[in-house]
């Protein structure tokens, strides 16, 4: 019995310890726009993937939109609009805002 007790103790510290790991992902959304950003998606996803705290990117999946994995305790959705409003060469430039 007692070895019983010590197994799901185990778990439950082992599930705790997950939900903790994973309490401050969150998945945003941008919204992508400017002259010509859509020829510039490989330069979209690296500012975005400089950016720490940034887990995942799915720029495929949506047109027109990035779909940003992140943890909220490292970066901040403003932060990842900033990024991709960085995103510009001579004549082009991206744009992105968070949908709500």
């Amino acid at each position: 019995m007692n070895s019983i007790i010590k197994f799901s103790c185990q778990i439950g510290l082992a599930c705790a310890m997950t939900t903790s790991a994973f309490a401050d992902e969150q998945k945003v959304t941008l919204m992508l726009g400017g002259k010509f950003c859509e020829a510039y998606l490989g330069d979209v996803e690296a500012a975005l993937a400089k950016l720490s705290g940034v887990k995942a990117l799915d720029l495929k999946s949506m047109k027109g939109h990035a779909v940003v994995t992140m943890d909220g305790e490292k970066v901040k959705v403003d932060q990842l609009a900033s990024a991709v409003n960085g995103v510009k060469g001579d004549g082009w430039h991206c744009t992105g805002q968070a949908m709500k």
